[in-house]
């Protein structure tokens, strides 16, 4: 039997999986509960990862890379656009936004053949 095949080798590689990524979701959970959400470095926390997500949009839009980079400026910028008028439409719903936005891209890349 191959090494890789063992057991024993098997269930070190799901305890190991387990300690290098899930051990640190579960401390995560149970030390969130100390967390006071209205404390100024969980709002320092939270515009930091909102402006990272802003940022990875707009390189998005800008400065695409691969098959995006197809599609014109004012496609992509007028995806956005529908996007967010769906997010604001639909009372704050991130996932009608973004399937909006993209569906937009997908209907406008189809419309100019590209």
């Amino acid at each position: 039997m191959s090494p890789a095949l063992d057991p024993g080798y098997l269930l070190l590689a799901v305890v190991l999986s387990f300690v290098g990524n899930d051990l640190w979701r579960v401390l995560g959970v149970v030390l969130s509960a100390r967390l006071d959400e209205d404390s100024g470095l969980f709002a320092w926390v939270r515009m930091v990862a909102t402006a990272l997500v802003a940022g990875l949009v707009a390189k998005l839009i800008l400065a695409p890379a691969g098959g995006l980079a197809l599609a014109p400026l004012w496609l992509r910028l007028a995806a956005v656009g529908c996007g967010l008028a769906a997010y604001g439409v639909s009372r704050r719903s991130l996932t009608l936004g973004v399937a909006v936005g993209e569906a937009a891209l997908i209907a406008g890349v189809a419309a100019l053949g590209i």
